[in-house]
């Protein structure tokens, strides 16, 4: 059966993929580092919760293969899969699955991030929302989830080298051009996710960083100043 050329990844999911990629991997060297680092472990801890607010509007508003919708699949298309008679583009239902539960820790590791403190040189944006006992209960749980993090990122990896090399589906180059060759018939381009999309997936990321920065809440009071005396 004759291959032929499928648009798979729009620009926005693909920019998303290897941003993450950087950002993990320096908000992990950063955090492991701490010292002078722990205030840039903070700022891209905050980008990191960017683009997942990003790719979570992008997973309804996005081109075809990036929505949720077609990927996201219930117990009896998992069986399918694992029976070898799934046929379909994008992530196969493993592989979204496995997405979802990247999202779901990169969420939750930028929200106890926001609460944080190591009550020496680091304090969360939103640490004054909760108490001191409860801040330094969820910076446990977020210097705790960076070794299930790097578990599952570690196991995403092998995944794609493993159906690059060993199946034979290269997974890393649609990635990065967009394009894939398929002998499906019945496959075809991704459609939708244009500029409207993406103006306004731009601006509910751009809101909800300005809120998890502290955008809400209220200016701290000015420090007292000492009188001056009337020579």
């Amino acid at each position: 059966m004759q291959e032929h050329r499928i648009k798979l990844w729009d620009l926005p999911t693909r920019l998303f993929h290897w941003l993450l990629v950087v950002l993990v991997v320096s908000a992990f060297a950063t955090g492991l580092t701490g010292g002078r680092w722990i205030d840039w472990h903070g700022w891209i801890g905050q980008a990191i919760f960017g683009l997942i607010i990003f790719r979570l509007v992008w997973g309804f508003i996005g081109s075809t293969y990036a929505r949720f919708s077609q990927f996201v699949h219930g117990p009896k298309t998992m069986l399918v899969y694992l029976r070898g008679r799934w046929h379909g583009m994008g992530h196969n239902p493993l592989g979204g699955i496995s997405v979802m539960v990247l999202l779901a820790l990169m969420l939750f590791q930028s929200l106890t991030g926001l609460f944080a403190t190591d009550d020496i040189a680091f304090s969360g944006p939103l640490k004054s929302l909760v108490s001191s006992e409860t801040s330094v209960w969820l910076s446990s749980l977020h210097r705790q989830a960076i070794w299930i993090i790097g578990g599952f990122v570690g196991l995403h990896v092998l995944a794609t080298l493993f159906h690059t090399w060993v199946r034979g589906d290269n997974l890393i180059r649609p990635m990065l051009t967009g394009y894939k060759m398929t002998r499906e018939p019945m496959a075809h381009s991704a459609k939708g996710g244009g500029l409207l999309a993406f103006v306004l997936a731009l601006a509910i990321t751009a809101g909800a960083v300005w809120i998890a920065n502290g955008g809400l809440l209220s200016p701290p009071p000015p420090a007292p100043t000492g009188s001056v005396p009337d020579w």
